[in-house]
């Protein structure tokens, strides 16, 4: 019972029955008693005229008794509506603290009624509020430190081009220790090595090689676009993988040494026992048998030569010869060694590269995209000129490459057949390299790998 009457709306009904009752006392007071014997007295005792108020009837009354009981109901309003008014101006300064990104604000609780306990859920609001806020500081921070200091160079730009954020690995390779927000990222790019320029304005992830500082950098370069509070934004993440390249390129020697050792091991061993068995016959005088033996080493030796000759041709690789390529014949005779779907129209403009050593890479790539598991009417080529350079891509619809695979696709001797002879994208890049270009992997959105081809083009 105590509780409902001490709530607002016992006191507003206490209130509105003072009110009521103050009302009615007034108009009784000033129509029946006192006031009416009062003037009474006055104009008989003392002779003054005075009017009485119960000659102005049941209006004269009720005017009255407003006039005396407005300054009281306005008086009273005041006193009921100050802790609402008080409340409301901290609820108000709370918002504002709130929107400032302050949670610390609080108020102090003297009440026992509705709005006691809308002041209590404020400040346990609040209090909440300032937990997840510095739980959220605490991640940000943990997030910051681990991004920033990754050896991974991060930029995060926005829709206009315009450097949102930038880790400290971004900063050393882009401006020389200094921050990079805010600033112009394609300005940025215009003074880095133009192969990474180029690499960037693709759009794709991409593996790629560049002068830096006197020496060669390999960089794997991923690129995302996604939305950040609802504006378009792009990431760029550049991975230095020269370091990790140089200990794959070591592990390939040895397995490379290991896979000749075994193949001559495979071979030597049969040909020594063979020799052994052929002298044994000759002292025997059974010479109808060596024939045979002689072929069976002849074959094994056969053999041995075919895969030293594999690896050697490799390390053998001469300088290209680059003339001018009419694309028909070139295409036609590319055609006789593989499959392949056109894509774009070859461009009118002949091409200018050593075309026996072009033809073996793409006989190569092709070949490496029809072993991929995809379609073989999906393995395209298209050949295109853009400015001083062609572009010559072989794209497939297989499973594509694993970030670990795409890292290594191209170092030396490197294959994922179970032989570990294959040869296509290392020599790919040699001959690339050879003839002043390079080579970029990407896997194709919806499934797939392409394999371009930047060739350096005369004007």
């Amino acid at each position: 019972m105590w509780r409902r009457l001490n709530s607002l709306q016992g006191r507003l009904t206490l209130l509105l029955a003072v009110a009521g009752l103050s009302g009615a006392l007034i108009y009784v007071g000033v129509t029946q008693w006192p006031l009416p014997q009062l003037l009474a007295w006055l104009r008989e005792d003392l002779a003054l005229s005075i009017r009485a108020p119960t000659q102005l009837g049941i209006y004269g009354g009720l005017l009255a008794s407003v006039v005396v009981l407005l300054p009281l109901a306005f008086w009273l309003a005041g006193r009921v509506m100050a802790p609402v008014s008080r409340l409301l101006r901290a609820l108000e300064g709370a918002v504002a603290s709130y929107r400032d990104g302050d949670f610390s604000f609080s108020i102090a609780i003297h009440r026992r009624d509705e709005l006691g306990e809308l002041i209590r859920m404020h400040n346990a609001l609040g209090q909440t509020l300032r937990e997840q806020r510095q739980h959220l500081v605490q991640r940000e921070l943990l997030l910051d430190t681990v991004v920033q200091n990754t050896p991974v160079a991060l930029v995060l730009t926005d829709a206009v081009g315009k450097v949102a954020y930038a880790n400290i690995a971004s900063r050393h390779l882009f401006n020389e220790g200094r921050s990079l927000v805010g600033l112009d990222f394609a300005e940025l790019l215009a003074e880095a090595p133009e192969a990474l320029r180029k690499a960037v304005e693709s759009g794709e992830d991409a593996l790629l090689s560049v002068e830096m500082d006197g020496s060669e950098e390999t960089f794997h370069l991923s690129q995302r676009a996604f939305r950040l509070q609802g504006r378009p934004h792009r990431l760029h993440l550049f991975r230095r993988m020269t370091r990790e390249l140089s200990r794959q390129e070591v592990a390939t020697w040895k397995r490379v040494i290991r896979v000749i050792s075994h193949e001559l091991n495979n071979s030597l061993a049969p040909i020594t026992s063979l020799a052994h068995s052929g002298a044994e016959l000759a002292r025997r005088g059974q010479l109808e048998r060596l024939p045979g033996v002689f072929a069976t080493i002849g074959e094994r030796a056969l053999h041995l030569h075919r895969f030293i000759a594999g690896y050697a041709s490799f390390a053998k690789l001469p300088t290209p010869q680059p003339v001018d390529v009419a694309w028909k014949p070139f295409l036609d005779g590319l055609a006789l060694h593989c499959q392949y779907r056109l894509a774009t129209p070859a461009p009118e403009r002949p091409g200018h590269f050593d075309a026996v050593q072009i033809e073996q890479v793409l006989i190569n790539l092709v070949k490496n995209a029809h072993e991929s598991g995809g379609p073989a009417d999906e393995v395209t080529l298209s050949i295109v000129e853009v400015g001083s350079e062609l572009r010559i891509e072989v794209a497939d619809r297989g499973p594509g490459m694993s970030e670990t695979v795409l890292a290594q696709a191209l170092l030396p001797f490197y294959s994922t057949k179970r032989s570990g002879t294959g040869l296509g994208l290392a020599l790919a890049r040699e001959i690339t390299e050879a003839h002043g270009g390079r080579v970029l992997l990407a896997n194709r959105e919806g499934g797939g790998l392409r394999v371009s081809l930047r060739l350096p083009q005369p004007r």
